[in-house]
């Protein structure tokens, strides 16, 4: 139903430009605008769990997407201070079948873009979107320097501060967390294990993958702190104030902290799920409708989800029923997650001694007896297939 139509997107994201291979595969006309003057390498790394490989096979990527990732081997929980393990999951043991990446988020980013353009999108750069006029049967864009244009169904993949989200929710504040977190790449010695890593560590942690092959290292470091810092990946810091937080971690952290030339600092910000997801030829995906803390990595395959869905709605049920379609299959699920990433970072940083010996205790026991039942707790939300609803 949506060949021939025109859609424009709002972000040249993992969001929108996932929805624009996957509207243009369906016969779609489809532009995508982005307000950075190049797709260039941004962000680090990315995990992408089962739930979101499922959607690059059925787009026909699924392929070159495992030949330029990692596959990821499990998640390895250790005690920050001693450096101990308190868990490790191995998915050949309790996900045989699932396929986990490790992915530059420039290498998906290349990946999407391309696929994209071979479907015959146009991605426009440099196209800053002041804002959204919406109604019934229209919606209209205002770009800046150019006057408002009517540009058929719009999507917006814009981000955390969407001026889609804004025209169909109103402004909606949203609060600080009490946590910061730094994002840097560092050089890898070649030795380290194709798995998630986690050091947790009292009111801290940090989590470290490799990433291309094996030569570089990600990182991701979480402080709880009452002085907050601006959101956004754009912000650099001293990397000595990184060092200083994180001091007391065990040799292995320490090793990967000295390593660190380059590191970008940002606020954990609680933004609200979106109330309204469509409105008329209008709909949201991703952080535009449901950003989400860092601790569950489902914030790139939410969006990959919702880019399937919301084609896939359009496309059977058309402009009028199919968007409170995708809102009504997304958005219990989404707002799942966002509440389950919220919590899964307590459980990183007990801060009272007696707690963290019992809660990494507890952890520790359930891995060597029940890792099964410790891994299922997730199921739902590596289990599901979007691609067959």
């Amino acid at each position: 139903m949506i060949a021939g139509q025109d859609f424009t997107i709002l972000g040249a994201g993992i969001g929108g430009l996932t929805v624009a291979v996957a509207l243009a595969q369906r016969g779609a006309k489809v532009t995508v605008l982005e307000q950075a003057p190049a797709i260039t390498e941004v962000g680090a790394g990315l995990q992408i769990s089962p739930n979101g490989v499922r959607v690059l096979d059925a787009l026909g990527l699924g392929e070159q997407a495992r030949a330029q990732a990692m596959r990821g081997n499990g998640v390895w929980l250790r005690d920050g201070i001693s450096g101990h393990e308190v868990i490790d999951f191995s998915f050949d043991k309790v996900a045989p079948d699932a396929t986990f990446l490790l992915f530059h988020r420039a290498d998906l980013i290349d990946l999407l873009a391309t696929a994209a353009r071979a479907a015959g999108v146009e991605i426009r750069c440099g196209v800053a979107v002041e804002a959204v006029s919406k109604s019934q049967t229209t919606a209209k864009v205002k770009i800046a320097g150019e006057a408002t244009q009517e540009m058929g169904f719009v999507i917006g993949a814009d981000g955390l501060h969407s001026v889609m989200n804004a025209a169909l929710n109103g402004a909606r504040a949203p609060f600080f967390t009490g946590q910061v977190a730094w994002r840097s790449t560092v050089p890898a010695t070649g030795r380290e294990p194709a798995e998630a890593t986690v050091f947790m560590g009292p009111g801290r942690h940090m989590v470290t993958y490799p990433l291309r092959g094996g030569s570089l290292v990600n990182l991701v470091a979480v402080e709880e702190r009452d002085v907050w810092a601006d959101e956004g990946w754009n912000h650099t810091d001293d990397p000595d104030n990184l060092r200083r937080a994180f001091a007391g971690f065990c040799d292995d952290a320490q090793a990967l902290l000295e390593r660190v030339d380059t590191v970008h600092l940002w606020g954990l910000f609680r933004h609200p799920v979106a109330l309204n997801w469509h409105y008329g030829h209008c709909a949201l995906l991703g952080d535009a409708a449901h950003p989400t803390l860092p601790f569950m990595a489902q914030g790139a395959v939410m969006a990959i989800e919702d880019a399937w869905v919301l084609a896939s709605c359009l496309d059977r049920r058309g402009f009028d029923k199919g968007p409170a379609r995708y809102q009504q299959l997304r958005r219990a699920r989404c707002e799942r997650i966002v509440a389950t990433a919220g919590k899964n970072a307590r459980n990183y940083h007990y801060a009272n001694p007696l707690a963290r010996r019992l809660g990494h205790g507890a952890l520790r026991l359930a891995g060597r007896l029940v890792p099964q039942q410790v891994f299922n707790r997730f199921r739902w939300i590596y289990d599901e297939d979007v691609t067959r609803l």
